[in-house]
């Protein structure tokens, strides 16, 4: 870089360093010459395949869009995007450089249309909205974190779903000079920051700045690995004993997205346990991308009368429910599916707590018994609780 300097008042031309850009986006593909098994891998799951553009992929779109249905008033020409295939599927017509969702979704296990539309009371930006779908860009409340450098000005993103750097950061030096001093591997990082990776996304809160240039956004506009998730992104609040759009009146979850609301509070996050610690995003053959099924995963850590529990001599006799059954399963008592995906479609909390049968009778918390036994009510629970001598009266 050439400039002017002056000595004595005299002009001289010197030659200064140029000063070293910062890493740029590049895109997952970049990755795959280097990591094609890890590549592979991502590919086929749910991450890499949240958004979906139809005339890329005409298999995207799940239903038979030529059968009439009255909550259906778009066509299949007007899907530019397509959102999720698991639980439900939204569709995204674009109208300038913005998206909008269609009223209609298609619920993925029942087969059938239901409508879509955020209520004001369902979510905390609704208000700040008109009612009407087509006045809701998902620019400012979806796509930040379905893609990969969503530009806030351009409206642009260097490619949807959640891509490799989503979680390592921009990789264009590493790209040029591949080391593991210039990408960031959030298995190195200290535990509060590993699972802000996820927390970013997973979590249920608000930009520190709100509004933002006049919009309300319902991602951490700004933040990108290597940086504090604190200084752009707030959990959404919570007052104990009161039950609001996100929380239950103890604290958990029930809604989805919130896993990070949930983890952040729990025993395992104080003692630096991470995301990672059982999910591999990469992609596994378990189900929710786990490291080893679940029960192997919980007794690595918790094998029976070891420091961390359970504190009897099998995990028979700390469940009370035989072997290979669902009431033998750690998940199933300790992460109940209790927060709502969808209709009729729950997902597990992630405070690791149990929830006894008295906190839905006080609190109106749904509790990990009777998840399982819905034919029973939360009085035959406690009395089945009271039974077990090996639990201590005190935590029931």
């Amino acid at each position: 870089m050439r400039t002017i300097l002056l000595l004595f008042g005299i002009a001289f031309f010197a030659e200064l360093p140029a000063v070293a850009a910062g890493p740029s986006y590049v895109g997952s593909a970049a990755c795959k010459t280097c990591h094609p098994s890890i590549y592979a891998r991502w590919r086929k799951t749910p991450m890499a395949n949240i958004v979906r553009d139809p005339k890329v992929h005409p298999d995207a779109i799940i239903p038979d869009m030529s059968k009439p249905n009255p909550l259906v008033t778009f066509k299949k020409d007007d899907i530019a995007l397509v959102y999720g295939s698991l639980w439900k599927q939204r569709y995204f017509t674009k109208i300038g450089n913005d998206y909008y969702v269609e009223p209609a979704q298609w619920d993925v296990k029942n087969s059938v249309w239901r409508p879509f539309f955020v209520e004001s009371n369902a979510d905390w930006w609704a208000k700040f909205y008109p009612p009407d779908n087509f006045k809701r860009p998902t620019g400012a409340l979806c796509d930040g974190c379905h893609s990969v450098n969503y530009n806030i000005t351009t409206k642009t993103v260097t490619e949807w779903n959640v891509g490799c750097e989503r979680c390592h950061g921009p990789g264009s030096n590493h790209v040029a000079h591949p080391s593991g001093l210039n990408i960031i591997n959030p298995a190195r990082l200290d535990h509060i920051s590993a699972n802000d990776t996820c927390i970013q996304c997973h979590s249920q809160g608000r930009p520190i700045q709100t509004p933002l240039n006049g919009v309300y956004y319902d991602w951490p506009v700004g933040f990108e690995m290597g940086k504090h998730l604190s200084d752009y992104w707030r959990l959404e609040p919570h007052k104990l004993g009161e039950t609001t759009f996100t929380h239950f009146a103890d604290g958990t979850a029930h809604k989805n997205r919130m896993q990070g609301n949930d983890f952040v509070q729990s025993e395992m996050y104080l003692h630096g346990v991470t995301c990672s610690s059982c999910h591999d995003v990469h992609g596994t053959s378990n189900y929710a991308e786990l490291i080893k099924p679940a029960n192997v995963l919980c007794l690595e850590c918790h094998g029976p009368n070891s420091p961390n529990g359970p504190h009897a001599s099998s995990i028979e006799a700390h469940t009370h429910h035989k072997a290979g059954s669902a009431g033998d399963e750690c998940v199933n008592c300790h992460m109940p599916k209790i927060a709502t995906e969808f209709v009729g479609v729950k997902v597990r909390s992630h405070t690791f707590r149990f929830v006894p049968p008295s906190m839905t009778v006080e609190d109106k918390i749904p509790n990990a018994c009777n998840v399982c036994h819905t034919d029973k009510d939360p009085a035959w629970a406690s009395n089945a609780l009271e039974k077990w001598n090996d639990r201590s009266p005190w935590r029931e």
